[in-house]
């Protein structure tokens, strides 16, 4: 990119000179520190089930929630990403990081320029020891002037700023898929547990009514004195514990609904008409698509953001070694003064001051030092942490894919025990009836049938979860944001009305991060740039806006 000239205000006499000392130490200039290489991560060429028929290396699917059929669901995702309130905290961190970005850029200009003016009356005191010399006791002085100091960024210090707000910047965009990919894992989950919360107690009231029925036969026999009161007694104290069990699943239940109106951003109680539909734990297809591990890398934002973190640590050397060297500035000060207010822009009444100047920290006693050897510790501390969190990731989708594999042979072994244990308890009232058996052969086989269907119920809860959980350890769901508003329109509203914004609003949603570049290094930005934000170039693949 084009570097733009250097030009400071001079006199005729002086216009070659500052100009051209400027141009040179700004063209002949470095950035030191550091340039930003990008993290290796150790991970494994394939999954550890990849010999699994059910397992495919294709890339997942952007909407991934529509993998369980579910209508209610699929809505569900898209009211959450429109209205969840973390998930718009995050969006509005991205635009308080481009303003940060355009704090960062303007630094490149003249970091100080104003103007002034003053209006005093001064009288010197009689007893001045130079009052003789003094044309009069008392008199005004009025003054307008400008002044200007622009520090040369000569070894890159204000350059490693901008790259480290530009991978700050980077890291929110990165932090808000990753809010949605939370966001949408987390309101599927909660749809599957309040299902589930359904289910169980669908069972619950069955059970009651089969326990009812097994106290009538009970009871019959024990006014027919086939039997003890024993038998009645028993079968009323299993049907209370079953009926007992039913304001714990209803808790539950309401407690699920309470958290999913959070994440779609509405007071508990509102949600109840988007939760029509059929009451059934989701089902998804046995096969899953996970692609391979390296993926991880690109499609998790997560990763992303530690990444971006890493680099910004990266830039922030640069800047502490800077400290190490003379600073070089431009100053300037132009103006009017006289002490007759009607004379103030006569001929003569110019004042003029310019030209360079060094400052260089020479005594510091090791604080320059050791303030660089704390930045590299932090980005050394980043490079660990992005390390980390890859093979934490790496864990998390394997942890979630074995579940997902082993719980389809349990729940499919448990479907075949629920299926005896009613036909169990079925043969066990009609020998009970016949006086083939005891009453406790009949609180067993009761027992047993409502324990197996809880272990199903939840064991298919469990595989739908386990799938959540896998498509959020492999990065899915940021998508959905994509081409949309970052920030609701009506708050961008409110904003724009309290606070100038310029072309940062009406801001829509960013490139997934997955799509977005490395911080340009210090030493290919552009020396000059313009100091608003909303005017300076930016790197292929981000939107201007």
């Amino acid at each position: 990119m084009r570097r733009r000239s250097f030009k400071a205000f001079a006199t005729s006499k002086q216009k070659g000179a500052f100009p051209a000392l400027g141009l040179a130490l700004a063209l002949g200039g470095c950035a030191v520190g550091p340039d930003f290489n990008p993290p290796e991560a150790a991970l494994q060429d394939n999954w550890i089930e990849k010999g699994d028929k059910r397992v495919a290396n294709k890339e997942i699917k952007s909407d991934w929630w529509r993998t369980f059929h579910d209508p209610t669901l699929d809505r569900l995702v898209h009211l959450a990403a429109e209205q969840n309130l973390p998930v718009q905290i995050a969006g509005l961190r991205i635009l308080e990081a481009r303003a940060q970005l355009g704090i960062a850029i303007g630094q490149l200009f003249p970091q100080d320029q104003g103007g002034s003016g003053a209006a005093t009356w001064n009288k010197i005191s009689e007893q001045a020891a130079n009052k003789a010399n003094l044309p009069k006791h008392a008199f005004g002085d009025f003054s307008i002037g400008f002044d200007a100091t622009w520090e040369i960024d000569f070894w890159g210090r204000y350059r490693r700023g901008v790259e480290a707000a530009d991978a700050s910047m980077m890291r929110t965009i990165a932090d808000y898929d990753n809010a949605l990919v939370s966001l949408t894992a987390e309101v599927a989950r909660t749809y599957v547990t309040i299902r589930t919360f359904e289910v169980l107690l669908e069972i619950a009231q069955e059970n009651v009514r089969l326990q009812k029925d097994g106290l009538q036969i009970a009871e019959a026999r024990f006014r027919a004195g086939a039997t003890s009161e024993l038998d009645v007694a028993q079968q009323k104290a299993l049907l209370q514990n079953t009926i007992a069990s039913i304001p714990e699943l209803q808790t539950g239940l309401q407690q699920a609904k309470n958290a999913l109106s959070v994440l779609l951003g509405q007071p508990p109680g509102g949600i109840e008409k988007c939760l029509h539909g059929a009451q059934k734990i989701p089902s998804a297809s046995p096969r899953v698509s996970v692609g391979v591990p390296a993926e991880l890398l690109r499609r998790r934002p997560d990763i992303r953001a530690a990444e971006m973190n890493a680099a910004a640590e990266s830039a922030r050397i640069g800047i502490a070694e800077s400290d190490l060297y003379p600073r070089f500035f431009l100053f300037g000060d132009i103006g009017v003064q006289a002490s007759d207010l009607g004379k103030i822009f006569a001929p003569g009444s110019l004042f003029l001051t310019a030209g360079p100047s060094f400052r260089w920290s020479i005594l510091n006693y090791g604080r320059i030092a050791n303030n660089i050897r704390a930045q590299d510790a932090r980005l050394q501390q980043a490079l660990v942490n992005y390390q980390d969190i890859v093979i934490k990731a790496a864990r998390e989708a394997e942890d979630a894919l074995i579940a997902f594999l082993k719980g389809q042979q349990r729940a499919a072994a448990l479907q075949k025990s629920v299926e005896a244990a009613q036909r169990a308890v079925e043969l066990s009232f009609i020998q009970y009836r016949e006086g083939a058996e005891n009453f406790q052969r009949v609180l067993d086989a009761q027992t047993r049938l409502l324990d197996e269907r809880n272990r199903l119920a939840e064991t298919r809860s469990s595989i739908a979860t386990n799938l959540v959980a896998l498509y959020k350890a492999l990065g899915g769901g940021w998508e959905i944001g994509h081409g949309k508003p970052i920030v609701p329109e009506v708050m961008q509203a409110g904003m724009m009305n309290r606070t100038d914004w310029g072309n940062l609003l009406p801001a829509q949603t960013p490139p997934p991060a997955a799509n977005l570049p490395l911080p340009t290094p210090a030493g290919e930005t552009p020396l000059l740039l313009p100091p608003d934000y909303e005017a300076a170039p930016m790197p292929p693949g981000r939107p201007a806006n």
